[in-house]
């Protein structure tokens, strides 16, 4: 049996077996080196390809058989520096912009390390790792404009933040019609649905969300946006009204802040007072557009996300925190409360020990067993500091309308969104290049760029037409970096364009072909 720095021998004797290491110096040594290593990672990220394809062998090399007898800290180390390493999907890099994936931050890194190493288990109990979740709710509630008080919970992401946000509408306002879903479910209901509501532009977790919370997706009306790519409030009323004459129950209006293919946000004010008048729930997915909101130059973008009845929103985005953590806060404590609490005599509440204070944590979500998230969060806003992050915000939207510029200075370069914030949707749409060989030439050009290891930006559809997208929630780029990809962009169109590659129709948009692996 392996008996290096990181793994001990079973029991002998009255020795127990013990996963600690069997000599703790030399698993020392071995920890120290892995913190060197990964920060060299970090210092050294701009000198290596924004992504790069697996070769062939390192790809079967995760097709090993389960390892019955172990082989070390040492060696299993070496595996991960030789296989896992060298092959992320690259949002590390100051070129990466595919989708909206936060670089992550050295601090961050070492938050969750210690995180990892205090493993604190966070439904609540009477600790100091509770008091700083609780500590950096009330921060995040604050900066959003929630009032002192607002109920508030840390997940894994804005998808699960948004689901539970919709569980706690869909429990007030069935309470409100008279009946209690925790305890009657949905399925009496037939003939008349909780009616829920968002712009053709809402991100895909609303559909999920409807599925998972018995609503099914006939109840979630997504309203056409206008030109600008924001939910056409005129067209919200019709359909509420025409739902309520239909003898259905409308009961939650979703807002965006920050679309996740152009970056637009409703008008959150006009949203919220509607809302109000007609006793629907509103929410905000703020997914990472709510964060514009440290910006005191950019808090006008998405003025009344303040009046939300609820809020989601990722810190792995726009606060560039390591993976996972994000936020959904409620302004009503006590109907958060009352959506997701139970009682078990294994959870009961003492006044004194370790259990003192209860478990509030738990009582707002679905999970008992939670991680220590909320360390990265509270040492990196000490560390940096707000204005930190407002700065840094501004000039991703600064470099995002930098970009927005050299397009449309650019004859090679078309324009095919507004960019309000920070994300651009451009293609290579030349003069002498037919219309019907654009999609696929911009999904052949966007495949290329991530294979030559310049940039990652993602792709998506507008209007019809193929778009090279790029959301900027990087802290690590340059305005080199922007003018580094609409050069690669033309290059690049510009080399298939007169190979007569790909044909019109020879590549499925959205679905890029790749290359074979290299080594």
């Amino acid at each position: 049996m392996a008996t290096d720095s990181g793994t001990s021998t079973a029991a002998v004797g009255d020795v127990a077996a013990t996963l600690d290491p069997a000599d703790w110096d030399s698993f020392a040594v071995l920890a120290h080196r892995m913190v060197d290593d990964m920060l060299g990672h970090l210092r050294t990220v701009r000198d290596r390809p924004a992504w790069q394809p697996m070769p062939a062998g390192i790809r079967a090399s995760f097709s090993g058989p389960v390892p019955w007898e172990g082989e070390g800290a040492e060696r299993a180390y070496e595996d991960f520096v030789r296989t896992v390493l060298p092959y992320p999907n690259g949002n590390l890099h100051p070129r990466f912009w595919g989708w909206v994936h936060g670089g992550g931050t050295p601090l961050g890194m070492m938050a969750d390390m210690l995180a990892s190493g205090l493993n604190a288990h966070l439904a609540g109990f009477n600790q100091a790792p509770a008091l700083v979740e609780h500590e950096v709710i009330r921060w995040l509630a604050e900066l959003m404009g929630m009032p002192a008080g607002a109920s508030g919970i840390l997940v894994t992401g804005a998808t699960m933040a948004n689901v539970l946000a919709l569980a706690v509408a869909r429990f007030a306002k069935a309470r409100d019609a008279g009946f209690d879903v925790r305890e009657e479910g949905l399925q009496g209901r037939a003939g008349s649905r909780l009616m829920l509501y968002g712009s053709t532009e809402t991100h895909a977790w609303a559909n999920k969300a409807a599925e998972l919370l018995g609503l099914g997706r006939a109840s979630f009306r997504q309203i056409p946006v206008d030109d600008a790519y924001r939910i056409d409030v005129a067209a919200l009323e019709a359909a509420v009204a025409a739902d309520r004459a239909a003898g259905h129950l409308p009961f939650c209006v979703i807002g965006t802040a920050g679309t996740v293919n152009t970056g637009a946000t409703g008008d959150l004010e006009r949203l919220a007072a509607y809302c109000r008048a007609e006793r629907l729930w509103f929410h905000v997915d703020g997914a990472f557009g709510a964060l514009a909101r440290l910006s005191p130059a950019l808090t006008p973008i998405v003025a009344g996300i303040e009046h939300a009845d609820s809020l989601s929103f990722d810190l792995h985005k726009w606060m560039y925190l390591p993976f996972d953590v994000a936020c959904v806060l409620v302004r009503d404590p006590a109907v958060h409360h009352a959506t997701f609490a139970s009682s078990a005599s294994y959870l009961a509440v003492v006044t004194r020990g370790v259990t003192a204070g209860g478990f509030p944590f738990a009582e707002r979500g679905m999970d008992l067993t939670r991680s220590f998230k909320a360390l990265k969060v509270w040492m990196s806003m000490k560390a940096h500091g707000v204005h930190a992050y407002a700065a840094l915000i501004e000039q991703n939207v600064a470099d995002a309308a930098y970009l927005a510029a050299l397009i449309g200075a650019d004859p090679e370069l078309e324009l095919l969104a507004p960019v309000p914030l920070n994300v651009v949707c451009f293609r290579y749409a030349p003069a002498d290049v037919a219309a019907e060989r654009l999609d696929a030439l911009n999904a052949e050009i966007l495949v290329r760029v991530q294979e030559e290891g310049i940039a990652v930006p993602s792709g998506t559809r507008l209007r019809g037409r193929y778009a090279i997208r790029v959301a900027n929630v990087n802290h690590r780029s340059r305005r080199e970096d922007f003018r580094m990809l609409a050069e690669a962009v033309k290059r690049i169109g510009r080399e298939n364009a007169a190979s007569g590659c790909p044909e019109p129709g020879a590549l499925s948009p959205g679905t890029p072909r790749t290359r074979p692996d290299r080594a």
